[in-house]
C-alpha cells in the first residue's frame, strides 16, 4: 500500500501518543517542518483541505477513524484515532530491525 508523506507523518503522530488519537489541528505541524528544505508552503486553507483530503483517504484505507460531526451536507473530522491495521503499518513504518548476518553455530 502507498502512501504519501503526509500520510505517513499522520500514522507516525498517532503512534506516538498514547491514546493514538490526534487533532487534526496538530497535523499542520507538518508544513512547519517543510519550510527548512526550501519549498513553497500553501496558503492555510489549502493546506487544511489537503490534510483532510489526506486523512479520508486514510480512513477509506480503514487505518484510522474519523472523530467529528455531521451536517447534511458533509463530515466535519476533528480528531483521528488509529485503529489496529493502523497501528500495524505505523510499526512497519518505524522499520524493521535489520538482521546481521553471523554465521548460526550449533551448540553441542
Amino acid at each position: 500500500m502507498r502512501l504519501s508523506r503526509l500520510q505517513r507523518y499522520i500514522l507516525t503522530r498517532c503512534h506516538q501518543t498514547r491514546s493514538g488519537r490526534i487533532g487534526k489541528k496538530e497535523l499542520l505541524d507538518f508544513y512547519s517542518r517543510q519550510q527548512g528544505r526550501g519549498k513553497r508552503i500553501p496558503s492555510l486553507n489549502t493546506r487544511v483541505n489537503i490534510i483532510t483530503r489526506s486523512v479520508e483517504r486514510l480512513i477509506d484505507k480503514e487505518l484510522v477513524t474519523g472523530y467529528g460531526w455531521r451536517t447534511p451536507h458533509r463530515w466535519f473530522t476533528s480528531e483521528v484515532k488509529l485503529t489496529p491495521a493502523g497501528r500495524k503499518a505505523a510499526k512497519k513504518l518505524q522499520g524493521v530491525q535489520q538482521e546481521l548476518p553471523f554465521p548460526k553455530f550449533k551448540q553441542t
